[in-house]
């Protein structure tokens, strides 16, 4: 067995996800051939223990592709996820990312009914994983209701693209990045 499927175990990684790795010779290649965005946006996190610039625009890029399922005229999304962008780039502070995240949640409660609720209020310890748990969900829910199963595997293949653009190189576990 490979050390990093032992450092994936012990990190907390679900079966499935040690299970698929085992079939890679580094934790690099399993990094390279991942479809699943959520897994590796859970290991960047865990890895480094917070949230790090480079993660947080990668779950930026993955809410953005939410977008395409929000209401004309609808701006508060975008703009939780610009101020999440903002933040990671130094460009913004915590209390504008806290005023970015109230409004997306009163517009969760406006627009995306129970769904958006659950999603916003799992991951309301943070604002940018809200900002890109929330819109990550509400992609999936809304493909998987307009196109089933087919179209959440192709909205975590588009996502895990994105990662990649943002993080090229798996976390390193151990010694973070």
């Amino acid at each position: 067995m490979s050390d990093f499927i032992s450092d994936l175990r012990t990190l907390g990684a679900c079966s499935e996800a040690v299970t698929w790795a085992q079939d890679f010779p580094t934790l690099q290649a399993v990094w390279d051939a991942c479809d699943r965005a959520d897994w590796m946006l859970w290991l960047a996190q865990r890895v480094d223990g917070e949230i790090r610039p480079a993660t947080r625009l990668a779950m930026c890029a993955c809410a953005r592709t939410a977008l395409r399922y929000v209401p004309d005229g609808e701006d508060r999304p975008r703009l939780v996820i610009e101020a999440a962008e903002r933040c990671a780039l130094g460009e913004a502070t915590v209390e504008e990312m806290a005023a970015a995240w109230a409004a997306a949640w009163d517009a969760s409660w406006v627009a995306a009914g129970d769904a958006a609720r659950v999603a916003a209020g799992a991951a309301a310890g943070d604002a940018a994983w809200v900002a890109g748990a929330a819109a990550g969900v509400a992609a999936g829910d809304a493909a998987w209701d307009a196109a089933g199963a087919a179209a959440w595997v192709a909205a975590l293949r588009e996502m895990a693209t994105l990662v990649r653009e943002h993080i090229p190189v798996a976390p390193e576990i151990g010694g973070g990045r």
